[in-house]
């Protein structure tokens, strides 16, 4: 689930359907479920054959499957991980296109190519003086995407502005000028403010700073931790220094500028390594029912590939899901043909499923009736949600401009996931598909829904009337509201116990409801009436960038 930690639960609108028991589905009940031999044997063709078949045992089983992956692949940073361009995530899109196999499915690998970087061990920075302090990754500093050791004094460079005016003004660091006399090897601290944060790390390379960090600003709103990440430059291309940078609070780098003007020779120990590759390989895995109307086509899918480690709830959790529904349907002869996706990079800007949308020809592309995604499926404290492309977005942001076409028929599957949650008891919200592999195909025109259950993190007192659980987040047992395990780096943590079974089986029972009576609507065309460039208009307004700017 791609989406910036800081701001992903600002939403607004969450919409309380009651708990109204539809009737359309009986509630299942675990304890009286069919045997393993008895779903094998059948082909679950109806939604009351199909979702007594989907059962914990199977699901957790391919969670198991991912952790070990992830476990026996540690990345660069030496920890375990599926993350896009890693071993990892390799090993997960081969161990998915076995089973699918093995299920009778056919299956391609489309390989596509993406920027890659990943930190090399663990980035660490001290101030040795005047007053000693060790940082904390990702809570009081963070690194940038650069290489190299700083063991010296931090020196200011110019056009910092403190007091900081009450609206941002500082252009730390924009210019040459800003370092003019600079003493070659020091540490140099500068603003944000400006220009994009590689200009800044760019100059004061070339003026011979031995490494960089950068403060907040200081204004309401710019004074805690900035993210860290790639660096980008003026012209919003990535760059790998060879310096190492870091990014520090708005009120430790005041500290530092105080410590300088009073002539008490601030000193630091930054050390970052990184790796970057502009053209690493990345892969869609795509599995296709052998019957079905090859022109009325059901995409079902979800992103395989994690971020900061094994992504077990983001996205493991949802890979399993279409795993377990495609196994348990491999006896199905649908009447439109099933297309079962995982996506890579999602994580990275839905990289994998932008690729696969642009690049189908139109013809084809007008052949998909119908998207169904599930992104996050098993979160602990989390929310029962169903997609909606006319719900307001994670980022508090109204619903984008879809063809309108769209909003209508991704309404039937909406509520076919609505029944089954009514169906046993449980409330629900709904979601704007920003930010998940879902979006790509609304702004191409495709009706789309899907199931998600949030992160784990920053649960409100208004969700927890809904759904139970408690404020904050969800770690292991322990709560919190430090941002949870997703989308968090330097926390490791997004592992097979960030994950509840329970919540994974009936949300996996909800979306195997879209599944199923989407295998065999009536009536599924695609209405696809926007042309590559409106699409990728749509995308420039709604999703998230990547690259580090001063914003």
């Amino acid at each position: 689930m791609s989406h910036c930690p800081s701001s992903r639960l600002l939403r607004s609108g969450l919409i309380l359907l009651g708990l109204v028991a539809s009737g359309a589905l009986a509630a299942p009940n675990a304890s009286a479920g069919p045997t393993p031999h008895k779903c094998d044997s059948r082909a679950n063709n109806t939604a009351k054959k199909l979702l007594p078949c989907i059962q914990t045992a199977d699901l957790w089983q391919h969670m198991m499957d991912f952790q070990a992956i992830a476990d026996a692949n540690p990345g660069p940073d030496g920890h375990p991980s599926r993350n896009s361009g890693e071993p990892g995530y390799l090993a997960s899109v081969r161990y998915v296109a076995k089973k699918m196999q093995q299920a009778g499915y056919t299956t391609t690998v489309q390989t596509y190519k993406f920027p890659y970087s990943s930190f090399v061990g663990t980035p660490s920075l001290k101030v040795t003086a005047p007053t000693p302090a060790d940082f904390t990754l990702g809570e009081t500093w963070n690194p940038a995407t650069s290489n190299g050791t700083a063991d010296a004094d931090v020196v200011p460079a110019g056009g910092i502005i403190l007091p900081p005016t009450p609206t941002p003004s500082s252009a730390s660091g924009c210019t040459a000028a800003d370092f003019a006399g600079f003493p070659a090897g020091k540490i140099a601290l500068i603003q944000r403010g400006t220009c994009n944060f590689g200009v800044k790390v760019l100059n004061a390379q070339a003026a011979g700073a031995g490494g960089v960090l950068i403060f907040n600003e200081g204004q309401p709103g710019r004074t805690g931790l900035l993210g860290g990440g790639t660096l980008v430059d003026a012209d919003s291309n990535p760059i790998n220094p060879t310096i190492p940078v870091g990014f520090i609070t708005f009120e430790t780098g005041q500290q530092l500028v105080q410590d300088f003007k009073g002539g008490k020779a601030p000193h630091a120990k930054l050390e970052v390594h990184s790796i970057t590759d502009p053209n690493r390989d990345d892969y869609n895995l795509i599995a296709e029912s052998k019957g079905g109307d090859p022109n009325h086509v059901v995409v079902v899918d979800a992103h395989l590939d994690a971020i900061f480690g094994a992504g077990m709830l983001d996205n493991a959790s949802g890979s399993a899901t279409i795993l377990d529904i495609a196994e348990q349907m491999r006896k199905v002869t649908p009447r439109n043909k099933l297309r079962f996706i995982w996506f890579g990079g999602e994580e990275l800007g839905l990289l994998g499923s932008a690729y696969y949308v642009d690049n189908l020809p139109r013809a084809e592309l007008a052949k998909i009736g119908y998207d169904l995604d599930a992104d996050v499926t098993a979160t602990k404290n989390g929310d029962w949600a169903v997609l909606d492309p006319a719900a307001n977005d994670l980022f508090g942001g109204s619903p984008p401009p879809f063809p309108a076409n769209v909003y209508a028929p991704s309404l039937v599957a909406r509520d076919q996931a609505v029944d089954y949650l009514d169906s046993i008891f449980k409330n629900h919200i709904f979601f704007s598909p920003v930010g998940t592999d879902a979006f790509n195909f609304n702004v191409a025109g495709v009706p789309a829904s899907g199931v998600l259950t949030g992160q784990d993190c920053c649960k409100t007192a208004e969700e927890v009337s809904l759904f139970g659980g408690f404020t904050g987040n969800f770690e292991g047992n322990v709560p919190g509201t430090d941002g949870g395990c997703v989308d968090n780096p330097f926390r490791w943590c997004d592992n097979l116990s960030n994950n509840d079974p329970g919540v994974l089986t009936f949300m996996s029972r909800a979306f195997a409801n879209q599944v199923i009576h989407m295998a065999f609507a009536t009536d599924l065309s695609s209405p696809i009436d926007t042309s590559p460039q409106k699409r990728q208009l749509i995308a420039r307004g709604t999703t998230q960038s990547r690259g580090l700017h001063a914003r």
